[in-house]
């Protein structure tokens, strides 16, 4: 079974979502994906480059790694969290659909996998599809809204505002789909892993 994570800015708790779904959901023995597409000021620290790049160029296109020992990376917190295998896959911006292949047969390795990305949707269906939306924070990625529509139920962190500072985004666009409240740092509530958990195959069932 397959969950997917996304989210529309970045720095929003995606990460600490996952971590928290993991833990609650820890009986599923997950598979943990982070899907990084670096590039055109999508992936930098305080302007500075970031270290996503390293290893890929026109011969290889991507870059996929395996994350051994729980660590402060977020690839390290979800095997903190629980999760048996955890991968970091990289691509330049808009370029995921040359890792299509690397990325099915990642998913097909593990019987139930989470994955942090928004544009992996576009390779795959995922049986359950969360986005964390934040309403204080204005930046809205323009390559999130077209996934929108695709989510199953949208995680809402409570800043205690009840409008978003978008500007543009149609409340039509998210609020006709359940939504989950929760407060940092606690992403996932007992509801949020409800809602999962029953679209999931019951323990031992292959999808």
């Amino acid at each position: 079974m397959l969950v997917v994570v996304g989210g529309h800015s970045r720095n929003i708790g995606k990460t600490s979502l996952v971590v928290g779904l993991i833990r609650k959901l820890r009986d599923r023995k997950w598979t943990a994906v982070k899907i990084t597409q670096y590039g055109h000021g999508v992936c930098s620290q305080d302007g500075e480059s970031c270290e996503c790049s390293g290893g890929i160029d026109a011969d290889h296109p991507f870059a996929l790694s395996e994350e051994y020992e729980p660590n402060a990376t977020d690839s390290g917190r979800f095997l903190a969290a629980g999760a048996e295998r955890s991968f970091w896959l990289r691509t330049p911006a808009g370029e995921l659909a040359k890792a299509a292949g690397t990325v099915k047969k990642l998913l097909r390795q593990g019987e139930n996998v989470i994955v942090e990305s928004n544009s992996v949707v576009d390779l795959v269906r995922p049986d359950v599809f969360l986005m964390l939306l934040d309403f204080s924070c204005e930046d809205f990625k323009a390559s999130s809204l077209r996934f929108m529509d695709r989510a199953d139920a949208f995680v809402v962190i409570d800043r205690g505002i009840n409008s978003p500072l978008w500007d543009g985004i149609a409340r039509g666009m998210w609020d006709h789909k359940p939504q989950f409240l929760v407060k940092p740092p606690n992403y996932v509530t007992a509801a949020v892993s409800s809602f999962v958990r029953e679209r999931l195959a019951p323990v031992g069932h292959s999808s």
